[in-house]
């Protein structure tokens, strides 16, 4: 066998074996056997929230599983049939099985990604919420840069993305932004996106051509299920309305439709604040807001409980220099660097139009290092 394909081969193997690993393959057969039968269960359904949350399991499990013997059955078919395509000296053929190879191996490298998804809440919504550091209108083009830059990631990946606020800046840009990713894995994925980014570029907004140096805070946090619990002390809860600003209509921003949540939450230095706008009454965008607040309390809570502290303590730091996790440089050379796992690349056009897969993944990985040197 060729050496090329004998390296294919061998990838797709580990992949595999990695994923029975992860899986814990005889432990989720006889799972997904006993929500089966449970399914079948006429009574299943009486409880509908248990009932959803159990099919939501049981249909991860069945996706991994077939997953799984799918790509062995292609391996062990696709060998079989390059050893008889090089005992025929069919080389057409040979690469044919060779490029089948190559794809398969890049699903699979995809999918031992996703088998990194496995908190609590990774499968959920995702909630990103932007702010421009200090820095005026320079700070809050970068803020609509980077709310620009998310919209196209979920977009190119199949995501719908709905705009639950949005304030624009004095002159360009925005003050702040609130975007709602919607599907499966949103938050896994983007939870690794969470921190302070930093831009260096000529600015536009400088008549003298100047180098400026902006920062944005990105804040990620999971839209949680209604049967989540989720303690609030209501009595430490202002609300505040106000007209909205931006897309929605006249009458949007005629009305004090808006909405702004502010909550003195206990053990944390700084209160919580959210805010909705994008509905045109004004108890939808209260409703909203207080999905949002105990999507923040909850993803608050969720990191104690995985000690997993580092992304909140990065959201209460300056938004400035010494806490970014990734900078974009623009001038005098071109560079996007992450500095947690030294990922980079030149072509910056294509990181802010949404190409953030290997710096997400690299995080990813990083995250669940420990785990992958136990399965080694």
């Amino acid at each position: 066998m060729r050496a090329d394909i004998q390296t294919l081969s061998d990838e797709i193997q580990q992949a595999v074996g990695l994923l029975r690993r992860r899986l814990d393959w005889d432990t989720a057969q006889k799972r997904l056997d006993e929500l089966n039968a449970r399914s079948e269960d006429p009574d299943f359904w009486n409880d509908p929230q248990q009932a959803q949350s159990l099919m939501r399991e049981r249909n991860r499990l069945d996706d991994a599983i077939k997953l799984i013997n799918e790509a062995e059955t292609e391996l062990a078919d696709t060998v079989e049939l390059l050893e008889l395509a090089e005992i025929e000296g069919d080389d057409s053929l040979v690469d044919d099985a060779a490029a089948g190879l190559k794809a398969l191996s890049e699903r699979m490298k995809r999918a031992e990604l996703e088998a990194l998804l496995s908190g609590e809440a990774d499968g959920n919504d995702s909630y990103i919420e932007i702010h421009p550091g200090a820095g005026g209108t320079e700070a809050q083009d970068w803020a609509s840069m980077l709310s620009r830059m998310y919209s196209r990631w979920a977009s190119a990946h199949g995501y719908k993305v709905e705009v639950i606020e949005e304030q624009a800046g004095d002159e360009a840009g925005l003050k702040s932004a609130t975007l709602l990713v919607k599907g499966e894995n949103a938050y896994g994925w983007l939870k690794t996106e969470a921190g302070v980014h930093r831009l260096v570029r000529i600015s536009p907004y400088d008549s003298s051509a100047r180098r400026h140096t902006s920062f944005a805070s990105v804040w990620v946090y999971p839209l949680i299920d209604d049967n989540i619990e989720v303690e609030i002390d209501e009595g430490k809860v202002r609300t505040d309305t106000y007209r909205a600003s931006g897309a929605g209509g006249q009458h949007v921003n005629t009305t004090d439709s808006a909405v702004r949540l502010t909550y003195d939450m206990p053990g944390q230095e700084r209160p919580i604040v959210v805010q909705c706008q994008n509905e045109r009454s004004q108890h939808k965008n209260r409703a909203s807001a207080w999905d949002m607040l105990r999507a923040r309390v909850y993803e608050i809570q969720l990191q104690e409980r995985e000690a997993a502290a580092q992304a909140e303590a990065d959201s209460k730091t300056d938004i400035g220099w010494g806490h970014q996790i990734r900078s974009y440089v623009l001038q005098p050379y071109q560079m996007v660097k992450d500095l947690r796992t030294e990922v980079e690349t030149s072509n910056t056009g294509a990181v802010l139009d949404g190409d953030l897969d290997a710096f997400m993944a690299a995080a990813l990985a990083a995250r669940v290092g420990g785990d992958d040197e136990a399965d080694a």
